[in-house]
């Protein structure tokens, strides 16, 4: 049923708002105002109202998305670890991973860390058997420790970063990272190449990152390091790269390089001699030798087989001597050039000779063999003595030579000092001898002087015996003495014996008399193991070094124990010695100058001596210009400080 309507109100209520509306004319501006100042803050809550509803409607949305995203993660990696099988330790050995043996490089350590920390993310190993698997490929003294620092951490599983930890503690201190940080901060290129250089300066920055975090400071690093004349190439060009400071480094030592070998091309090609051998032969033999090849800034770089220009150079000598006919050798420096040699304008400084340099000069040189000047023992051309080494060479009838035999002869104070040989005194034909027994020799030698007091009968040998010196002389032996009797311990030995000039000894025993008797020679201890033919066991002790000189608390131990000391000194008898007339007031005291002493002075009764009164002390002095307060003063100062040091 509709409602009905009320005209009679309506009429009504719009003539009361007819009274009560003002008149237009008198609305008040400040009304008007702040009513359409309440429309726009009314419109802009409205705005933002619909604003903030849409945003958390948007957020909601994607909070949705994310819960649906991660329910299929979550739901992949379910089916993903069903399919899968689960690692086994077969499974990660099979990757390969290296064995560490506590080495003390931390390098070493470092590197083994990173191979198994790849070797877990190629298996995909779980954090729970990281420590396992590590921990077997720890071998040696490193598994003794993981033993027992595992004793000392609690029960339990041991997780992959506590064992990093403990790892880096033992194997990579903090006193090792000091050390390669300073060694980073030391590194310089001096002899190395530039990928010499780049690979030891990238090997160091693994230990400093934080001076190499960004690329500008690794370059500027890298390039303070460099050869000053590369540095200085390198700095107008204002690089803030890494690569391009190695790589434009790498380039300016490549032309170098080559400048150096085009100079050195043309200066062979010209005739010129090069630096080494203006100064002197000594240089360039020494080089040789040491097989090095001077470069530029006095660095020294090993001699590269396949290097191209070497070949070249070759090539250029090869056609140029089929160009042109060889020079002549000069006969003053042996060497082959044209006009008259230099050294012919050269004095020595030591015998004011021409033709030779001091370095090169004869004079003052003494052979220790023969004892002559002007020529040393590898020149020597004289018979064999003592320090000669002894060749015997089996010479029969025919060309063909047997096998060297060898022997050394040296004296009795270099075998008594030596290690590898055992001498002493034996009777040789029972009369004593000096006797070298050495393993070195493999014949057995008998001096021709020693040889004159055996009475023994020298036979002629089956064929000629040549001993062949150290000097390549040689000489021919046809003779030896058969059967002489050793005598050691009251056992006798026999042994066919080669005469020979020999030095100090006696007689040396070679190989074939130790074998013939199974000898066997402790070095250390200075003996010898002898089997009789009744198969007993003869130890011979040979001589030991006498200690010839005492130490001060030795010495001063002997004489408190009551052991007489002796003062000796030496007098140059060729040499003028002043008159006792001569000298003024010594010349008064004859009686207390003798010429020469009596005698050791006399044991006295009563030691000289100057008995002091008990509790007497130094004589106290002031010192220069200082008080006796001042004294006080400072002494109870720096007393003050000794008992704070103590503390």
């Amino acid at each position: 049923m509709a409602p009905r309507r009320q005209t009679r109100s309506t009429d009504t209520s719009d003539q009361e708002g007819q009274q009560n509306t003002p008149p237009t004319g008198r609305v008040d501006p400040m009304v008007i105002q702040l009513l359409n100042t309440l429309t726009q803050q009314t419109a802009a809550l409205a705005q933002q109202q619909r604003a903030f509803q849409q945003q958390l409607l948007e957020q909601q949305q994607q909070h949705q998305q994310h819960q649906h995203q991660q329910h299929q993660h979550q739901q992949h990696q379910q089916q993903h670890q069903q399919a899968a099988p689960a690692v086994t330790f077969k499974s990660f050995q099979a990757a390969k991973p290296p064995e560490f043996k506590g080495s003390a490089d931390p390098v070493e350590a470092k590197a083994w860390l990173k191979e198994m920390e790849k070797a877990f993310a190629l298996i995909e190993v779980t954090e729970d058997k990281k420590t396992e698997y590590a921990s077997y490929f720890l071998k040696n003294e490193a598994s003794y420790w993981w033993e027992t620092s595992r004793a000392m951490e609690p029960e339990g599983l041991i997780t992959w970063a506590r064992f990093t930890e403990l790892f880096l503690e033992r194997y990579f201190p903090d006193y090792m990272r000091d050390q390669m940080e300073l060694k980073f901060l030391e590194l310089k290129q001096g002899s190395m190449t530039v990928p010499q250089y780049e690979t030891r300066f990238t090997e160091l920055s693994r230990f400093v990152p934080t001076y190499v975090d960004t690329e500008k400071k690794k370059a500027k690093r890298f390039q303070q390091g460099l050869r000053s004349w590369i540095r200085s190439k390198l700095a107008v060009l204002e690089l803030d790269t890494y690569a391009a400071v190695v790589q434009k480094a790498m380039i300016a030592e490549a032309e170098s390089d080559s400048y150096m070998r085009e100079k050195e091309n043309k200066k062979r090609k010209a005739g010129i001699p090069d630096k080494g051998q203006q100064q002197g032969s000594f240089q360039g033999q020494a080089n040789k030798k040491l097989g090095f090849q001077h470069g530029r800034n006095t660095s020294f770089r090993k001699p590269d087989t396949g290097n191209v220009g070497q070949d070249n150079r070759l090539l250029t000598g090869g056609q140029q001597g089929l160009s042109r006919p060889p020079l002549p050798e000069c006969k003053t420096c042996g060497k082959r050039h044209l006009g008259i040699c230099h050294r012919l304008t050269i004095t020595c400084f030591k015998c004011n000779q021409k033709g030779h340099y001091s370095r090169d000069c004869k004079m003052g040189i003494v052979c220790h063999r023969c004892k002559k000047p002007g020529h040393m023992i590898k020149d020597c051309r004289a018979p064999a003595t003592v320090n000669n080494m002894i060749r015997a060479i089996e010479a029969p009838p025919v060309v063909n030579v047997q096998p060297l035999a060898r022997t050394y002869n040296m004296s009795m104070g270099e075998a008594v000092r030596d290690s590898d040989v055992v001498a002493g005194t034996l009777l040789v034909n029972s009369i004593p001898a000096q006797v070298l027994i050495d393993s070195g020799a493999t014949k057995s030698f008998i001096s021709e002087t020693f040889a004159r007091r055996l009475n023994c009968v020298m036979k002629p040998l089956s064929g000629v015996l040549t001993i062949e010196i150290a000097n390549q002389d040689r000489i021919a032996v046809s003779s030896y003495y058969p059967r002489c009797e050793i005598e050691i311990l009251g056992n006798r030995f026999y042994v066919d014996l080669l005469p020979f000039k020999l030095g100090e000894f006696d007689v040396i025993l070679g190989m074939d008399w130790l074998t013939e008797h199974d000898a066997s020679i402790d070095c250390k201890n200075k003996r010898v193991t002898l089997i009789t033919l009744e198969k007993k066991e003869i130890i011979f002790r040979g001589e030991k070094q006498r200690k010839r000189f005492l130490t001060m608390i030795q010495a001063k131990r002997l004489l408190r124990q009551g052991c007489e000391a002796y003062l000796a000194y030496v007098i140059d008898i060729d040499k003028e010695v002043s008159k006792l007339e001569d000298i003024p007031v010594v010349n008064e005291f004859p009686d207390v100058f003798p010429e020469e002493l009596p005698g050791l002075p006399p044991d006295r009764e009563i030691e000289f001596a100057i008995d002091l009164v008990p509790g007497a002390e130094p004589v106290s002095k002031a010192p220069y210009r200082m008080a006796p307060v001042e004294m006080k003063e400072l002494a109870d100062q720096l007393q003050d400080l000794l008992e704070k040091r103590n503390y």
